[in-house]
């Protein structure tokens, strides 16, 4: 099992670096001067050379992606050039490690940016993975229980309905009724757990969560009822309702076990996907996360903060595909053997 583990993270390393090197490339080894977007529209040819001196632009790129990676696990400082840190050491800024660059348009390192950002995006994909997970695998169990009855049509007729409409009609049709028209829930707005307390995060947090969870919760209830009702058509399981165990004990601990396997690895690399960010829910709430950050940047053309936010999702991305190996390897043995 350790050899697996370790060679899982080898993998993952390797993928990391691959994805850092390949973003870099799309953004900054374009033939347009990437100070050009950094120093804005009315800017002198001279001005845009000193930003291309000051953040470094003005070098190689396999260069820019080398300091980029150093700067990653060492930091770095801004100015780049050291003639321009000399002149004016007042102006230096210290990026610590992790450092994803500095945001020109911010006038900020992307990693401030981003640090209050990722707690938004991540509160609502956890509660969206915490309903459409529990709500998916339950309504796929009875779906496939009561195969070819009306409760099994309806449950997927009704999940079919809900995927079918796009996020955001659903986060209007939330907002619009549910708080504001018949304020069965308070208008959704961030509070962190430190200042509102668990409930009040939670309670603000249901909204935007049900939006991207009925949405997904759709392709589990599918995948789920599939993957019951092959499995309970296996031998084994056939043999253990011969030998008389209770159909509650078959399900649970036999059934479930098998069908389970295959919706961990849909959970991890969906669950990576939402927490890149959720940018229509974010942007219909209000919700000031990850997918609002993106869309404001690429507006303004923030090359590094549009790069740190690609890294970022791609990074979880992969560890989340890491462990989804992993917690595969526990749930069937056979895996480590591959």
């Amino acid at each position: 099992m350790f050899a697996y583990v370790v060679r899982r993270v080898i993998v993952g390393v390797v993928m990391l670096i691959a994805m850092s090197f390949v973003t870099f490339i799309l953004f900054f080894a374009s033939p347009v001067d990437p100070a050009h977007f950094a120093c804005g529209k009315n800017c002198s040819p001279q001005l845009q050379e000193q930003v291309s001196k000051a953040l470094g632009y003005n070098k190689p790129w396999p260069q820019q992606w080398a300091d980029f990676a150093v700067g990653v696990f060492k930091g770095r400082d801004y100015p780049e050039d050291p003639a321009i840190r000399k002149e004016a050491p007042d102006l230096v800024v210290h990026c610590p490690a992790p450092c994803l660059g500095y945001s020109k348009v911010n006038l900020s390192l992307v990693t401030t940016v981003m640090k209050d950002k990722i707690p938004v995006t991540a509160s609502i994909a956890l509660v969206a993975f915490f309903m459409w997970i529990v709500g998916g695998v339950l309504f796929g169990v009875l779906a496939a229980l009561t195969k070819g009855t009306i409760i099994d049509r309806g449950v997927v007729g009704v999940s079919l309905i809900f995927y079918a409409f796009p996020s955001f009609f659903i986060a209007l049709f939330l907002l619009k009724y549910f708080a504001i028209k018949w304020q069965l829930f308070p208008v959704p707005t961030y509070t962190p757990i430190s200042e509102g307390g668990a409930w009040n995060w939670f309670v603000n947090l249901l909204l935007p969560g049900l939006t991207l969870a009925l949405l997904y919760m759709a392709g589990y209830i599918r995948m789920t009822r599939a993957f019951v009702l092959e499995t309970m058509s296996e031998d084994y399981l056939r043999t253990a309702k011969a030998k008389g165990l209770k159909r509650r004990k078959v399900i649970g601990k036999h059934t479930m076990r098998a069908a389970l396997t295959p919706l961990v690895t849909m959970a991890g690399l969906d669950l990576a996907a939402l927490l890149g960010g959720a940018i229509i829910t974010e942007t219909v709430f209000n919700y000031d996360g990850l997918g609002k950050l993106s869309v404001d940047s690429i507006q303004t053309f923030d090359l590094p903060t549009i790069v740190g936010i690609v890294l970022v999702a791609g990074t979880f991305v992969i560890v989340a595909n890491i462990i989804v190996d992993i917690l595969y390897a526990f749930i069937d043995p056979r895996v480590r053997l591959g």
